[in-house]
């Protein structure tokens, strides 16, 4: 037990910052709906094919090359925009540009993304996040063990008696066990996210690859983007258009993204697949068809960025954001302190007569 307790605090003395910035970024992406402010962002949402085809035939023939366009819904009810060069804008049902960035750290809402995702760095900080979700599972796993010595002093209270290490260790503990069962959800669905093959068969989902197309090399067509989507529509009746990606790479098709009302992923994961230069569909991915671990792994996402659930979710899980925060620095912050404490009275003890 004293291998396992010191484990726990020097691991935590020096990764828990980490964790506390993770908890703090993913409590405020909760919100990031809300925190994008921008003109016309409630407006109702207009979902039909006609108009939405229309914003992104006017986008497409803008100055710049698109990426993407992820439509207006029921979170943001502006669309977003993303050039090929990285900028991007905000444009409202109408068509009027009511946001404009050149980087996304221009925008607080996206560079908050990319902190809580990537850590800033691109792949390598993702890796580093599940590093983190799988040191976080091991707190809460030991906490609760070496809590359990201590359960009848368990006096559960927001914040500490005092900032003393003592008061702050005791804090630490009941904090941690009472908010568990949404650390754990936290944690977990984080890091199957970023290491999906630690759910094993579970989470073992065979996609199905979007098509090859033979006229490799060839630009996307600048033309009325009204039949592909009405075509979409036909074939996905109940479904909402959530994104348009032009192709990245030569050969690959333009993509067309649809969430059905059974989905829980904002954006959905149904995939409309289209020539870029004539706009014929294809191809197509329903999830629908698929499998146990499809709908499993469909849902990782919208539970840990409180995407379902209504507001009692996305209260809970911005309570789990807060003691991950407050977990992970206290625990720092009391760790130091008592090694400094430590330090200074060797230190007095040596100049002592």
């Amino acid at each position: 037990m004293r291998v396992l307790s010191l484990l726990h605090r020097w691991i935590g003395a020096i990764g828990g910052l980490l964790l506390a910035l993770l908890g703090l970024t993913g409590t405020m992406l909760v919100w990031r709906n809300a925190l994008t402010c921008v003109d016309h962002a409630g407006d109702p949402v207009r979902a039909d094919p006609a108009s939405l085809a229309a914003i992104a035939g006017a986008l497409s023939q803008g100055p710049r090359p698109v990426d993407r366009i992820t439509f207006a819904g029921d979170g943001l009810t502006v669309h977003q925009a993303i050039f090929a060069d990285g900028s991007g804008a905000y444009v409202s049902q109408a068509g009027h540009t009511v946001a404009r960035w050149s980087a996304s750290w221009q925008r607080p809402e996206l560079w908050l993304f990319d902190l809580h995702h990537r850590l800033l760095i691109g792949e390598t900080g993702e890796t580093v996040t599940g590093v983190a979700g799988l040191v976080g599972l091991f707190f809460v796993v030991t906490g609760l063990i070496l809590w359990w010595r201590t359960r009848a002093r368990f006096r559960p209270r927001l914040w500490p008696k005092t900032m003393k290490p003592g008061a702050i260790v005791h804090h630490h503990r009941d904090m941690g066990v009472v908010m568990s069962p949404l650390l754990l959800v936290s944690l977990v669905t984080g890091v199957l996210m970023v290491f999906p093959a630690l759910g094993g068969s579970l989470l073992s989902e065979t996609r199905v690859p979007a098509p090859r197309l033979a006229a490799a090399g060839a630009e996307p067509a600048r033309r009325d983007l009204k039949p592909l989507f009405v075509a979409a529509a036909t074939m996905f009746p109940r479904a909402e258009f959530r994104r348009l990606q032009w192709p990245r790479k030569a050969g690959s098709p333009l993509v067309l993204r649809l969430r059905q009302p059974f989905e829980w992923t904002p954006n959905g994961r149904t995939f409309v697949y289209a020539d870029p230069v004539t706009l014929t569909i294809v191809g197509k991915a329903d999830p629908a068809t698929g499998g146990v671990a499809a709908s499993i792994r469909e849902k990782l996402y919208p539970i840990h960025a409180a995407k379902t659930g209504g507001l009692p979710w996305k209260l809970a899980m911005s309570g789990s954001g807060l003691a991950l925060t407050l977990l992970g620095s206290l625990a720092v912050y009391g760790f130091w302190r008592t090694q400094w404490n430590i330090g200074q009275a060797k230190g007095r003890k040596r100049k002592a007569p």
